[in-house]
């Protein structure tokens, strides 16, 4: 599908709203005429109003709108906003039905609700706002306004030399079909393993040593990946003991171990990870259904499932979280909320509902067969959404990613006083985040809305031979904060 600019050179806003109100048809941008399929984007700026129209032609049917704002307020913002706002008016004209989020096509929807909130307005002028602006859906705006009061209520424990730490581990037992994260299959690349964790050890304690003449203080602590849990138990109790001896955790609200696949935990494992003072940890099934696993590639069972949860709250986890995906391939409504409802029943603190996202680095990007439909998983979506709330959950943070079915949203659910807070503050991007390990992308909020980032090395073979640039890129990072 053809995108024209005229008047105007804001590409981006409009092509990402393109991308996302018509997901099956390739966006193709061009500088000059053309016939057929296709939408063109115009900006004209009169005397009075700066005036923002839309033309668009979709399978020989042709629909036009527009929207105008005063000349004399003109800013970035406001120009963005209604060059999208006439694109979808005009778009929604030739949808079977008007999309869920409406004209917003950012990631992190809930910055526009928390913002709010956090400057004084209601939730009830919230609401109004997000109805009236960017024409979401009702229940969407529920789920923003309900997630955006945690983060206000988070944003409220947070100092102004406070931080968060991601350490990651890109290694996973196999790769599923739906992954797109920098992760390596441990059957293949397991011999990068030792050196990996001898040089993660490293950017450990040099981090550790900048921290602390630096005055910052961690806040929450994430040990993410790939799988974490597919280091032995010696090596987990040896990664988290070089974490504590070089970082004072006296005052994290939080350690977290993503746990993720139920084959890598066993009792002994996660006696040695609640030994080291981990509060939080993960276990992620994505679906209960057998056959749905061995066709996504995880070599699990949900029996293991179940056990891993046992054994999880048998070492004494008291907060732990269950990851779902909401359309994968041979999963239908009622299966989905089958497996949801078996997830309800042991009563996890957390549930993270994700729908599933189509990146092109993934191997099911090339092998769509089986895929629910958009409308199949807004029943899921739905579904999940009720029983949820039923059961006592409430939405604490969301995001949506781009190529998701439907252009649907993953939403994390606790229960009361059971919020994750390193999502909340990593998602919201409150404080700098800090990651260690292959893959991890350090952000350092310099101000409100301004973020510089850095980048570690994506591979961990990667990692390994560039690791004196990582903790060069550590001491650039802190003589940032030390400016702030």
């Amino acid at each position: 599908m053809k995108l024209r600019l005229i008047g105007h050179s804001d590409r981006y806003p409009v092509e990402q709203l393109q991308m996302q109100l018509f997901p099956n048809e390739p966006s193709e941008f061009t500088q000059t005429p053309f016939s057929g399929d296709g939408a063109v984007s115009a900006l004209h700026a009169g005397g009075t109003w700066l005036t923002a129209t839309a033309t668009i032609t979709l399978h020989g049917k042709t629909a036009r709108a527009a929207k105008r704002l005063r000349a004399d307020a003109e800013s970035v913002r406001l120009r963005r906003r209604i060059l999208q706002q006439s694109y979808y008016l005009a778009a929604v004209q030739l949808l079977g039905a008007a999309p869920p989020w409406g004209a917003l096509a950012g990631v992190r929807p809930t910055k526009l609700s928390t913002a709010f909130l956090l400057e004084g307005g209601t939730e009830r002028a919230c609401d109004r706002m997000l109805r009236d602006v960017y024409f979401i859906s009702p229940a969407r705006r529920r789920l923003c306004l309900d997630a955006s009061k945690y983060t206000v209520e988070a944003a409220k424990l947070l100092r102004p030399r406070d931080l968060s730490l991601y350490i990651g581990i890109p290694f996973c037992p196999t790769r599923c079909a739906y992954c797109s994260f920098v992760s390596q299959s441990v059957e293949q690349f397991g011999k990068f393993l030792p050196p990996y964790l001898g040089a993660l050890e490293r950017e450990i304690a040099e981090t550790g040593k900048l921290l602390r003449r630096s005055g910052y203080t961690v806040r929450t602590l994430y040990l993410g990946g790939g799988t974490p849990t597919t280091l032995s138990a010696a090596q987990i109790a040896r990664l988290l003991d070089a974490v504590r001896a070089s970082f004072d955790l006296s005052e994290c609200l939080e350690i977290t171990v993503e746990g993720g696949r139920p084959d890598t935990l066993d009792a002994e494992k996660l006696r040695a990870i609640a030994a080291c003072g981990v509060g939080r940890m993960s276990i992620n099934p994505q679906t209960m259904q057998d056959e749905i696993l061995r066709r996504i590639g995880r070599r699990h069972t949900s029996a293991q499932t179940v056990q891993a949860y046992r054994d999880a709250r048998a070492a004494g986890f008291r907060s732990l979280n269950m990851d779902l995906i909401a359309g994968l391939p041979g999963d239908a409504p009622d299966r989905f909320l089958r497996s949801l409802s078996q997830i309800v029943d042991l009563a996890p603190e957390n549930i993270t509902v994700h729908t599933l996202a189509l990146k092109k680095s993934a191997d099911l990007f090339c092998d769509r067969g089986g895929l629910p439909t958009g409308e199949d998983v807004a029943r899921m979506l739905d579904g999940a959404n009720e029983r949820l709330r039923e059961a006592g959950y409430a939405p604490y943070y969301l995001y949506r990613q781009k190529y998701t079915s439907g252009s649907f949203e993953n939403v994390g659910w606790c229960k009361p006083g059971h919020e994750g807070r390193y999502n909340i503050y990593m998602m919201e991007e409150l404080h700098s985040i800090l990651a260690l390990g292959g893959g991890g992308m350090n952000k350092v909020n310099l101000a409100p809305n301004e973020l510089e980032r850095f980048h570690n090395p994506k591979y961990p073979q990667d990692y390994i031979e560039h690791i004196d640039d990582v903790l060069e890129k550590k001491r650039q990072i802190f003589r940032l904060l030390e400016e702030l």
